[in-house]
């Protein structure tokens, strides 16, 4: 086990894709943080509506994750292949499809902004102020579209900095306009939860410029004609989408999942749903490392996987699924250990109500209970079983786990046995990531996932399968 992880080549390459992503993640974690840290100042009930408005971009955020997951399958070992022409021609028909998703979004938080913000909760305050939020930022959702998909093909081809430099300028102008635009600083009119908005949107489009004005300047991958990206034959589009489909709905329908228990606790109570809103505060800022790590991961094993060098691939998913379970005990100890301190970062000036504030510090628990449990099959499902070039079987854990266990207990928890809140936020843990723990080792050990999308990677298969004397599928 020792000699498993004496490989110096492996932490440089690992510590040199993830330290970027991390950041960048890091930094757009920061970006919601701040947010919220800002908003709490305005009362329990506007940091309630902007969370509620914040689940319809986080729900159009994880179907352009579908997409760059779909695309990374491909990039990552068309890239250890260096075959630019296929990378550019999938990267297209990827921005097609998040420019639609984007679209469809914008146009329901512009046109119907109250019956978003309703399906959250009916309390009139919260409609109101939820309502005003959400169409002045659905003018962002197209540039987090574009900079996610673009970030995404820029990583899987090892060029990991510029998505953290688009990150931290983003994250600089948002906290900037927050303080400007919601307090009325510097000259700028006092705008409150509007001026949140505004700030949400202008530096969107800031990321978005960043990636695209240096990707001129160094002309790497992201530049060439436009036919190159957006000229594709029907069988590569047919390719695309059946590899991609998997994933679309694994990251969209767990989204929903994820939207709809967040129906369910917004309908609890909004001081239960403000508290909610401070813990996936952290949840993201816990995450932005695992982030990184199942990013690099990806690029490491569907390169050496596309390269046909299936040891490799084997190799570095055994280090990387011994490395994150390890990592997320740690964070889980940070989190229960400094639980108290940040959860009252939210209440410095007292405008958050005990009830807020003592929900969130229990919730903090919970969370650090199921972060392990919650890691590791997101490391073998997005990282991977994608990179090896299975999109199927992950999204079909994905899915059992969260419609037919964890969203019918957390249902029947709450209106059938009146649980208390806290009970109904553990039930929703419980029933869905300790059975996809179990799903995915008894996958990952069969090493059904391996299944490469170049020739060099199928031939590679070929050879493995009969070094170890069975047959390739």
């Amino acid at each position: 086990m020792a000699n498993l992880f004496k490989d110096k080549e492996f932490w440089k390459t690992t510590v040199k894709l993830t330290t970027p992503v991390a950041l960048q993640n890091l930094l757009t974690s920061s970006f919601s943080l701040v947010d919220t840290l800002f908003v709490s100042s305005l009362g329990t009930a506007a940091l309630s509506a902007v969370g509620m408005a914040g689940q319809w971009v986080w729900l159009m955020t994880m179907l352009i994750v579908g997409f760059c997951s779909a695309a990374t399958v491909f990039v990552s070992q068309f890239w250890g292949v260096k075959n630019i022409n296929k990378i550019r021609r999938v990267s297209g028909i990827s921005i097609i499809f998040v420019i639609v998703a984007a679209l469809i979004f914008t146009c329901s938080a512009l046109f119907a902004p109250q019956g978003v913000i309703r399906l959250f909760n009916s309390e009139e305050q919260v409609i109101s102020a939820g309502s005003e939020y959400l169409v002045i930022v659905a003018f962002s959702y197209m540039p987090i579209a574009l900079t996610n998909i673009l970030a995404a093909v820029l990583r899987d081809v090892e060029r990991v900095k510029l998505p953290m430099y688009a990150s931290l300028a983003t994250t600089v102008l948002n906290i900037f306009l927050d303080y400007c635009l919601i307090f009325g600083k510097f000259g700028f009119v006092k705008m409150g939860i509007k001026g949140a908005a505004v700030a949400t949107v202008a530096s969107a489009w800031l990321g978005l410029a960043v990636i695209v004005i240096v990707s001129f300047i160094e002309r790497n991958v992201l530049v060439a004609r436009l036919k190159e990206f957006f000229v594709f034959s029907k069988s590569e589009l047919v390719f695309y989408l059946k590899k991609a489909a998997p994933v679309v709905l694994n990251e969209s329908m767990w989204g929903l999942g994820t939207f709809v228990f967040n129906m369910i606790f917004g309908h609890m109570g909004y001081e239960y749903f403000s508290a909610l809103t401070i813990v996936r505060s952290f949840e993201n800022m816990a995450f932005v490392l695992f982030v990184g790590v199942c990013s690099a991961s990806s690029v490491m094993i569907g390169k050496s996987i596309g390269q046909g060098n299936i040891k490799q691939g084997l190799k570095d998913s055994k280090r990387f699924s011994i490395i994150v379970p390890v990592l997320a005990v740690i964070i889980s100890s940070l989190i229960i250990i400094f639980r108290n301190q940040l959860v009252s970062l939210f209440n410095t000036g007292g405008s958050i109500s005990r009830v807020t504030v003592e929900t969130a510090a229990v919730m903090m628990i919970i969370y650090a209970c199921a972060f392990p449990f919650r890691m590791f099959p997101f490391l073998q499902i997005v990282s991977i079983f994608r990179s090896g070039g299975d999109t199927f079987t992950g999204a079909k854990f994905e899915l059992l786990c969260l419609w037919a266990l964890s969203v019918p207990a957390t249902l029947a928890a709450v209106y059938i046995f009146k649980v208390p809140f806290l009970v109904a936020y553990a039930v929703m843990f419980v029933f869905e990531d300790i059975p996809k723990v179990i799903f995915c080792l008894k996958f990952y050990f069969s090493k059904k996932w391996i299944k490469p999308v170049t020739e060099e990677g199928k031939a590679g298969f070929k050879e493995y399968m009969k070094e170890i004397g069975e047959k390739s599928e």
